[in-house]
């Protein structure tokens, strides 16, 4: 029921008014938003890029919209431009979302999407920067990764994103663990059904483990997406025993997540990366992340009472 009050708030114009008007709710989106604009966006990665690297992700989703999906590719192309102009770009990426770029639309919509992507991977290499392709529900998982590998003859350092979480991603890493490829592991935040999905915690976290093993001995580029304290020391470990050096894989964490952590891990010599999504649109990103999986409640709580 929770899950279902969330998803039906995203979509919610009286609601989504009501969160942007109540003072309450501004300092938590604040805490892990980067504002609504490209200047937000900049200042915020120029902060961080001091001692570590950022994703940033222009936010919107789900649209079924062409115009929509055209002016997401041009608010993209537009960061990438002011990255290059700020000298921003060598510690840069960004990070897209093939349904805010036309997938989901009824006609042709991977097509819309290869073709939108493509424009965005083509402004990001005049940049001197690289494109990490996000991942979405399962239903969309063969399309978003067929999408990748058509991006990649083109873009051959265009990042993919798996999760460890779906049974089928320890196979999908021994595919994507070639030479130059670049893999975002994450957990994933999806609620997805057991037929396709590990569900208990201390499984998905077995197969995060697997999927790791399988990335850190292959030939490609690991990027580590995890906050859980226990899977830090292990990625550090197995990646020592694949005779991987500080600059041979990254972390990366959400933007005002575990920030201690983070100073901490760059501090020491490793890549660390921070995911920082910004943009008008951060009330359905918000709600959605909250209501595909009811237990990011708590986590986000948590995290913005701890500040750490």
């Amino acid at each position: 029921m929770l899950r279902s009050a969330l998803i039906a708030a995203s979509k919610s114009a009286g609601v989504r008014t009501l969160a942007e008007r109540t003072p309450l709710v501004r300092p938590i989106v604040d805490r892990f938003v980067a504002g609504t604009g490209v200047d937000a966006a900049i200042h915020t990665a120029t902060e961080l890029t001091a001692d570590r690297f950022v994703s940033l992700d222009h936010l919107g989703e789900d649209t079924g919209d062409r115009a929509q999906a055209d002016a997401t590719v041009r608010a993209y192309r537009a960061l990438l431009a002011r990255l290059a102009d700020t000298g921003l770009a060598p510690r840069s990426e960004v990070s897209v979302k093939l349904s805010a770029l036309g997938q989901a639309v009824d006609t042709d919509g991977d097509k819309i999407a290869l073709e939108n992507a493509r424009l965005i991977c083509e402004a990001a290499a005049a940049a001197g920067t690289t494109v990490t392709v996000d991942m979405e529900d399962h239903t969309t998982t063969d399309s978003t990764l067929a999408i990748v590998r058509d991006l990649r003859l083109d873009y051959p350092d265009t990042g993919a994103v798996l999760q460890a979480y779906l049974r089928r991603t320890e196979a999908d890493c021994r595919d994507l663990s070639g030479p130059g490829s670049r893999v975002r592991l994450c957990k994933g935040a999806y609620d997805e059904p057991e037929s396709v999905a590990f569900r208990d915690k201390s499984e998905v976290d077995k197969s995060y483990v697997r999927c790791l093993r399988v990335l850190m001995s292959g030939r490609g580029y690991p990027m580590v997406a995890t906050h859980d304290p226990r899977l830090i020391p292990i990625a550090r470990e197995l990646a020592q025993r694949a005779g991987r050096g500080g600059e041979d894989y990254e972390f990366q964490m959400l933007y005002g997540i575990r920030q201690a952590e983070q100073r901490a891990l760059a501090a020491s010599g490793l890549r660390m990366r921070v995911y920082v999504p910004y943009g008008s649109e951060w009330f359905p990103y918000f709600m959605r992340r909250l209501g595909e999986r009811p237990a990011n409640l708590a986590f986000f709580a948590r995290s913005f009472l701890t500040r750490g």
